[in-house]
Parts: structure tokens; sequence; C-alpha cells
């Protein structure tokens, strides 16, 4: 008889985006003359840009001739992506990375969700709280996490930072040491982030005591400020414990698209063994390679007409944060984020829980947004609106909401 990974059962209810998908849907099929406007899941809006669409379309022409059609992608990616990549992103930051420590995907919240499998089952974790739910989720099913309380909404064996407007919404160091460190900066879903000098005490804190960082960097395009890290390697030490994970979907509008990558340094190993090798193994024996016509279109990303037309996207969605932070603070809201990423967190008014003011705003304003408590217990009592609508939605929710 066969039996199932057990630990699947042990996930409280359906992947948060999910449960907010069938409420809504239940909403809209009751109140079919309602007009939703939605601003919850961080899913873009405005269409790729020309130098992309330019690219795709020459790569499209490329499949169908014989001489330049591309069967099976190279598993780790092609070379002419890896190298625009190592160039733009890190060499013209000053960081030591090499092409052959990217390896090219489908997107960060595919490899956010596979890179534990190379880490042992007796590892522990520490997350930021609130976090994206990925990491706990899918440490969970690989049975890392112990058990869940329902009352506390935690798991026994995962260490949690909690990252509050008391503290700022800035992780401190954790009491218990871990093995395992999940940091998302800027945070999703926070819009908050640490400075490069902060950063670098992490670095320092994960070489000392023996952790590895797993460091989502997805939101890195957005940031404005000029002391915060566009990447971990920017920090001294970083080569030794930290892994990088970055998507193409939030700066680039990839979204539907699906690209992204992860860098592992050389330097990185554990008792003599690679991580880099261990998850060239791992990604080769798991993964077909991203498509031909999407990596093209990855490249374009970093041509000269690719980064003017991608920093006028990223400003678009940075005015909607700038318009909804500065409408919520007026509206008499207590707001955070909106400043290095397209993310407003806010506190829940009167005292509602976060899926009390949920179906509060559904239901008298018709707008969609994502409870805090879904991303971790210290996310109660907030709320995160995304600045990826049109600017148009984003007036609108404003008014909708100032009336209430």
């Amino acid at each position: 008889m066969y039996k199932i990974n057990d630990n699947y059962q042990k996930l409280p209810g359906s992947y948060l985006f999910s449960t907010i998908g069938k409420k809504v849907n239940a909403y809209s099929a009751a109140n079919p003359d309602k007009k939703i406007i939605r601003l919850g899941i961080g899913d873009v809006t405005q269409p790729l840009a020309p130098a992309i669409i330019e690219a795709m379309h020459k790569a499209v022409d490329e499949m169908g001739c014989a001489e330049t059609f591309h069967g099976y992608a190279p598993d780790l990616g092609y070379d002419f992506l890896r190298n625009a990549i190592v160039k733009n992103d890190y060499q013209a930051r000053g960081c030591d990375i090499t092409a052959d420590e990217i390896f090219v995907s489908d997107g960060a919240k595919s490899d956010s969700g596979n890179i534990q499998e190379i880490f042992a089952e007796n590892n522990r974790i520490a997350v930021c709280d609130p976090v994206y739910p990925v990491y706990v989720d899918s440490n969970v099913m690989a049975g890392r996490t112990g058990t869940y309380d329902p009352k506390t909404e935690m798991w026994s064996d995962v260490i949690y930072m909690p990252c509050t407007m008391e503290n700022n919404f800035v992780p401190e160091f954790p009491k218990e040491t871990p093995d395992m460190i999940y940091l998302c900066l800027p945070n999703n879903p926070t819009g908050t982030t640490i400075t490069r000098a902060q950063l670098q005490s992490w670095v320092d804190y994960a070489n000392k005591v023996g952790a590895v960082i797993i460091y989502d960097a997805a939101y890195e395009a957005y940031i404005s400020e000029e002391n915060v890290a566009h990447s971990i390697y920017e920090c001294e030490g970083a080569r030794t414990c930290a892994i990088e994970l970055k998507s193409f979907s939030k700066n680039a509008g990839f979204t539907g698209v699906r690209l992204g990558y992860t860098v592992v340094p050389k330097e990185l190993k554990c008792g003599g063994v690679s991580l880099n090798a261990m998850w060239a193994r791992r990604h080769g024996t798991k993964f077909n390679g991203a498509p031909y016509i999407v990596q093209r279109a990855g490249e374009a990303v970093y041509s000269d007409a690719g980064k003017a037309q991608l920093k006028e996207q990223v400003a678009y969605y940075m005015k909607n944060a700038a318009t909804i932070k500065d409408g919520l603070a007026k509206a008499g809201y207590t707001v955070f984020g909106g400043v290095n990423a397209p993310y407003i967190w806010l506190k829940t008014p009167d005292q509602m829980t976060s899926w009390e003011f949920f179906d509060y705003l559904l239901e008298n304003a018709n707008i969609v947004g994502t409870p805090g408590s879904g991303f971790g217990p210290s996310g109660e009592g907030y709320f995160r609106l995304t600045a990826f609508g049109s600017y148009e939605n984003t007036l609108a929710a404003l008014e909708r909401i100032q009336k209430l």
C-alpha cells in the first residue's frame, strides 16, 4: 500500500492567495454588478516593454528556421543571459560573481521553494514575521518545521523574527541559533527594508554562527535610497554564507512569462561540500531549462533600450505607491513601505483583525487587498496593498477608501 507525504497534511488551509481568490470569486458571483479593484496579489499590469517584445519576436522567428532553431536549453541557462546578468547586476555594483555561479530558472517562487531541498531535514530555519508564505510552507512540506499551533499560528521548530511597528519592521538576531535564515529585502509584505550596514551585520552574524542566508532580492529594482544594498554580495563575506534569489517578474513584468535566477557562490561550502555543485546537480536533474525565447527576452532587459523602458515602468508603479501611501495617510491610516518597494503596509483601523478588514474593504469599497495575518502571526492587525494596479484604478481605490 502506497503512503503519502504526511507533511502536506500539516499545512493549515490553502495557500494564502488561493483563499483570497475563492472569497473574491464568491463575492463577485453574488454581486455581478460590482466593479472590483484588485490591489491584493503582487501581479504587474503594465505590458512588456517594447525592447523585450522585439527580442521575443526575433527569437520566435529563429525558432521557425532550422539553422537557428533551439531545442532543450542548457539546464543552468544560456551563456548570453548569464553573462548579461553578471555584467549588469553584479560587476556594475562591484560584486565578485561569475557566470558559473548563476542558475537561470522559471522564477524566484520556484527557487525559494526548491532551495531547501539541498539542506538536511534537521536544520532550523529562521524567518522574518510577517513573511512571504512560500518560505515556511515549503519547509513544512519537507518536514522541517515541527508541529503547528493554531492558537499562536506558529510552528514549533521555526524561529520567528518579529518585524512590527515597534522595531521599525527590522528583524533582530534571534535568541536561538538558526541554520538557515530567510531574508526578503526590500520586504514582502511590509514594503520596508534595511540599510547596507544593517545587512552587513547579518552577513557577519551568519558567518559567525555557521548559518546560510537565503536572500530574496526580488524587489531590488524598486530601491530608491542610496544606503540600501541591491545585492547581498555588496557585503563583505557574503560569498561564504549567502544564496541570492532574483526575479524578472517585478522589475520587467515577467509574471506571466516566468524567468528568474539563483546565485550560489563557489566559496559557499558545508564541511568541504560545495553548495554550488549540489544546486547544479539538483537543478540539472529536476529542471529542463527556461525556454530560449524567454531567455532572449531576459537578455533584452539589460539592453540600453530595455533599461530605459523598465526604469519608466518602475517609476509608474512607485508613483502608484506614493499615491496610495499619501492618500491613506491623509485618510487617517497608519502606513509604511512604498519607498523602496511597491507595497503599502497599513495598520487596520478600529482594532479590526486582518481578515475583518479584508471583508470590510471588499464589501464596502469593492477593493481586494491582502490580510497581514496571512503572512505570519506578527502580520495580524496589518494589511497589504500593492502598487501594481493601473494609476486610474489606484486613484479610484483611494477615492473609495476615503469615502468609508
